[in-house]
């Protein structure tokens, strides 16, 4: 009887040792607006609903647009830092207001191409990512481009002189500043909304990529485009500091290098949308991805040009340098060693 005792705990004991079946984890992910464009439609939400297959990981993910649900996308960054959702596909411009170091990745007159903004964003992302992680309690897994941010108006413009004594809905408070200065007044209202004000007159024209307007049907409401790069619209991924432990080390290489690949892809994916966009919204040939339309493209001047080139030390930089340093003292000093030195200013 004795034997049997000891022979019941040795088994009691190696039971209460034994590594547990691992429970599978769930991601949920909170991704770009719906019907931002086919950036979200076509690479981040397939992404994700595959991330499993692909990963090797044994995780299952809940994937939902920030519309569908009923999340301004101007709080990407406290959802992420309270956990609700643990990844959180960030909207850069819009989240710009509880982070300001995330407008430094792309201040009007920056990026005004993408070869300009792979090296502009690359070198100020360590401290974005710095501030994510001691601020909101994320992990920045990468970024990425929306496209070029170019100018929508119902009525017909020339140049952005013309901009002057019209209501402009705006990205974020550099594109407001930036306007501001040519004698505008920058609306901020959500994606979804632009349209109808663009069409009842609530905003005379509009800012955003050629992709996203051709998706959100601005052309129904406007006549001219004016194709001048002001921005890049800079978006990111980021991951709950909490959600990130629960993989082992090895699980965590796996996830942030698919991630990794899904933000290089969407740079080459974002190019191609600008240039297809731009022939689609103007009724030209070949419209492979968006619907034609028939806007009238404005002409660029080497006025206008300048006059964006100069934003950066005239507008849009001595304004944010303001506001970031405000919450983050080394913040100026971090972008000018970072990507003022690139432009030696």
């Amino acid at each position: 009887m004795p034997n049997r005792i000891l022979i019941a705990t040795a088994g009691l004991c190696l039971l209460a040792f034994a590594p547990a079946h691992a429970e599978t984890i769930t991601l949920r992910v909170l991704g770009q607006p719906s019907g931002s464009g086919l950036i979200a439609q076509q690479k981040e939400k397939p992404f994700f609903e595959s991330l499993a297959e692909k990963t090797g990981l044994d995780i299952k993910v809940e994937y939902l647009p920030v519309d569908v649900a009923g999340i301004p996308d101007t709080d990407g960054l406290r959802i992420l830092k309270g956990g609700l959702f643990d990844i959180v596909s960030i909207r850069g411009p819009q989240v710009s207001r509880d982070e300001p170091s995330v407008l430094g990745l792309d201040l009007v007159g920056l990026n005004t191409s993408y070869e300009a903004g792979r090296k502009n964003i690359d070198a100020f992302m360590p401290y974005v990512a710095g501030r994510i992680e001691s601020q909101f309690n994320g992990k920045l897994l990468g970024v990425w481009p929306a496209g070029p941010q170019v100018i929508f108006c119902k009525p017909e413009i020339k140049g952005l002189a013309d901009l002057s004594g019209h209501k402009v809905r705006v990205g974020d408070q550099s594109a407001a500043n930036f306007v501001a200065k040519l004698g505008a007044t920058g609306i901020s209202m959500p994606f979804g909304e632009v349209q109808q004000s663009l069409a009842r007159g609530v905003v005379d024209c509009a800012i955003t990529g050629p992709a996203s307007a051709n998706s959100g049907g601005w052309p129904e409401a406007t006549t001219t485009v004016l194709p001048i790069a002001l921005q890049l619209a800079v978006n990111g991924y980021a991951i709950n500091s909490v959600s990130w432990a629960k993989f082992t080390p090895e699980q965590q290489e796996k996830l942030a290098a698919a991630i990794g690949e899904l933000t290089t892809d969407i740079w080459a994916f974002s190019e191609e949308l600008y240039e297809d966009a731009m022939r689609c919204n103007a009724g030209e040939t070949p419209c492979e991805r968006g619907k034609p339309y028939s806007l009238t493209t404005a002409a660029v001047t080497d006025a206008d040009l300048k006059t964006v080139a100069a934003a950066v030390g005239e507008v849009s930089l001595p304004i944010w340098a303001t506001q970031c340093n405000a919450v983050a003292p080394d913040c100026e000093s971090a972008w000018r060693a970072a990507v003022g030195a690139q432009l030696g200013l």
